[in-house]
């Protein structure tokens, strides 16, 4: 069974089948046919190819005249799968030959391995043909970091942050994801929620929860309720329970405590020691832009020198 990352990638370009032409022009700066209009039609496909051979979906672009322009076969890719450069090719061709106009094949492929093998041209035989699938993954979708931006480009906002979720600017990314998630309706919300959750390594879990319950204590609803209850469930089912009671304290007793003790939380469970100079640096530390900056630095950080830097 595909798992939820999959099918809710799938659901976002059914349910919004303008964004793959208009990201396609975009991000991939490819020369899509002018066109009035842009419908799923995967169900042609399927009636045409056995089951080992459908696609996630098929896009048909029309002009003004309700003429064929492109089809566009979409494919979510999460893994290394060799034998989709076997089925590719097929896809293509099966479509044109049913459409009787250009297609391509766009991958959606959120891990930077994953996109790079996908976007390998396949060759058909001896050199005399070839098929280059198109790929949306971390190299050009954009860190989208200011929550106005996410707003307005929801969708993009969260493949931002499937993508650059765990990266030096991770924690910006799925804010500013998780605030664009506002505009929409909780069901589709808490999918992608769910969808971002599940891509985020645990540092960087550890992080947003400490973020969500600083802003609980201090009253700010800056995230949708539905995130702030699952984080907060979350934590107390894992072993972070015990954490969050001390931590939770700490931001009681002072907001510039409480970013000090998260910090050295993430240091520790880093693996990242300290020296005593180090130590004391922290301690001193009374700047909140300061400390702010530290606690995402230990993602992806190897040593105390490039989180304090």
């Amino acid at each position: 069974m595909p798992m939820l990352e999959h099918n809710a990638l799938v659901e976002m370009f059914r349910e919004r089948p303008e964004l793959a032409p208009r990201l396609l022009a975009t991000l991939l700066h490819v020369d899509v046919p002018p066109h009035a209009a842009v419908a799923v039609v995967e169900s042609s496909l399927d009636q045409l190819m056995p089951v080992e051979f459908r696609a996630d979906l098929v896009l048909e672009l029309r002009d003004e005249r309700e003429a064929l322009v492109l089809a566009i076969v979409l494919e979510v890719q999460r893994d290394v799968d060799p034998d989709k450069k076997f089925s590719w090719p097929t896809y293509v061709a099966v479509v044109r030959a049913r459409k009787r106009c250009g297609a391509i094949v766009l991958v959606v492929a959120p891990d930077a391995g994953v996109a790079a093998w996908a976007a390998e041209n396949i060759d058909l035989g001896l050199g005399r043909g070839n098929v280059e699938p198109l790929v949306l993954g971390p190299a050009v979708v954009p860190e989208i970091t200011d929550p106005a931006d996410a707003e307005k480009e929801t969708e993009l906002a969260v493949l931002s942050a499937v993508a650059h979720g765990n990266g030096p600017s991770g924690l910006t990314v799925v804010q500013a994801a998780l605030a664009g998630l506002g505009r929409l309706d909780q069901a589709h919300a808490m999918v992608y929620f769910q969808l971002i959750w599940n891509g985020l390594r645990e540092p960087m879990r550890q992080a947003l929860e400490a973020l969500v319950m600083e802003r609980q204590i201090e009253g700010e609803a800056t995230f949708p309720p539905f995130v702030q209850k699952l984080i907060d469930r979350g934590i107390r089912e894992g072993e972070l329970k015990g954490m969050r009671e001390g931590r939770l304290e700490g931001m009681r007793e002072g907001r510039i405590e409480g970013k000090r003790d998260t910090l050295l939380r993430l240091l520790a469970r880093a693996g990242i020691g300290l020296t005593e100079n180090e130590s004391a640096r922290i301690q001193a530390c009374t700047d909140v832009a300061t400390l702010d900056r530290w606690i995402e630095n230990v993602l992806g950080a190897k040593t105390a020198t490039e989180v304090l830097s």
